[in-house]
């Protein structure tokens, strides 16, 4: 498990390993959440990058907008 500490600025420095793994780069924007007491850093992602994601997604149960409650 990575570790960091607020500066006195309160910035912190995402650990290296954490970076290369979830391929954050430089001016990348992150979704901060709290909840519970817990943060969570989610990194924005470009809508360009979601093209493609549900194909072959079965249409199969899906109800239509007038069938909706």
């Amino acid at each position: 498990m990575a570790t960091t500490t607020i500066s006195p600025k309160f910035q912190i420095v995402i650990p290296k390993e954490v970076r290369d793994r979830l391929h954050l780069s430089p001016r990348q924007r992150l979704q901060v959440l709290e909840k519970g007491g817990v943060i969570t850093l989610v990194p924005e992602v470009p809508l360009k990058s979601l093209k493609g994601v549900l194909k072959g997604m079965s249409k199969e149960g899906i109800r239509e907008k007038k069938d909706r409650l």
